[in-house]
């Protein structure tokens, strides 16, 4: 009796700070949900409710007739940004994570530190000379223009992920295919690449994470409303006319943008934790 207590204690400890950590953290995404779902009277109420009294959509009705440009349109800005800019910094950081994990060519090491170093260089200090190498591009006040700025940004922390990934795979593998006649090319996407898919993964949403919540550039870097992404069309929504602000629609605006992000963290935990990891031990 006494060993099955001393047994059950310590895992019930656990299992009860887990659950606190898990209210502690989804206690503000609720907060967010329930006020997108009451009535603007209602979401106005100082102090605000704990739950809705009434569910009401209208949050979200309005949501769309707010501004000169539909919400749906900007929603629609982030999803081109963040996708492009996820899908190219995939690609790059694939083949330069395989060329620095299993080629051998002189000065790779210097190479791939003088990457990892640009993790020290903060945005903000580089934002003018991106502004004028975009005007000269003729790419100032587009989404092109600030995908390639993400994927600049983007692309040393996933060469250095898909790097740990090809790494931590058996050279076996590899040496197996090209003696079955593969190129290395083909070698790389045809066998090695399947088996690193959760370096890929978190790769693929670490970035997307980034550039779908990203502020400062797109302010920055876009004038024109039609183009605003969803975190600067956010800002739009809590300045409403006569100084008032409209917490119902400010936070139904607020749910559509991070709850994306919720469900694929949710779909895809396991491959994003498994690929951060991939090498480390290595």
């Amino acid at each position: 009796m006494i060993t099955d207590i001393r047994r059950t204690l310590p895992r019930a400890a656990w299992w009860g700070a887990c659950l606190c950590l898990a209210v502690l953290f989804a206690y503000p995404l609720y907060v967010m949900v329930a006020q997108s779902l009451k009535s603007p009277k209602e979401a106005a109420e100082a102090p605000p409710t704990l739950y809705p009294h009434g569910l009401s959509l209208e949050n979200y009705r309005s949501l769309g007739h707010t501004g000169n440009v539909s919400f749906t349109h900007h929603v629609m800005n982030s999803v081109q940004v963040s996708i492009g800019a996820t899908i190219g910094t995939a690609v790059l950081a694939t083949l330069a994570g395989y060329a620095f994990a299993k080629l051998r060519f002189k000065g790779s090491g210097l190479l791939f530190f003088a990457i990892l170093a640009t993790f020290m260089i903060p945005f903000q200090a580089i934002i003018t000379p991106l502004f004028s190498i975009l005007h000269d591009l003729h790419l100032q006040n587009s989404l092109l223009g600030l995908a390639l700025v993400y994927m600049t940004f983007q692309l040393p922390f996933g060469v250095f992920l898909m790097r740990n990934s090809f790494a931590s795979l058996p050279a076996s593998i590899e040496e197996a295919a090209l003696i079955d006649g593969c190129s290395t090319l083909r070698a790389m996407y045809r066998v090695l690449l399947p088996v690193a898919v959760p370096g890929l993964i978190s790769t693929a949403l670490f970035t997307f994470f980034t550039c779908w919540n990203e502020f400062f550039a797109a302010l920055i870097l876009v004038t024109d409303e039609d183009k605003f992404t969803l975190p600067v069309t956010l800002t739009t929504l809590s300045s409403n006319s006569f100084g008032t602000l409209n917490w119902g629609v400010m936070q139904a605006g607020v749910a559509v943008t991070v709850i994306p992000c919720v469900v694929l963290y949710l779909l895809l935990q396991r491959y994003y934790v498994s690929g951060l990891v991939a090498g480390a031990v290595k």
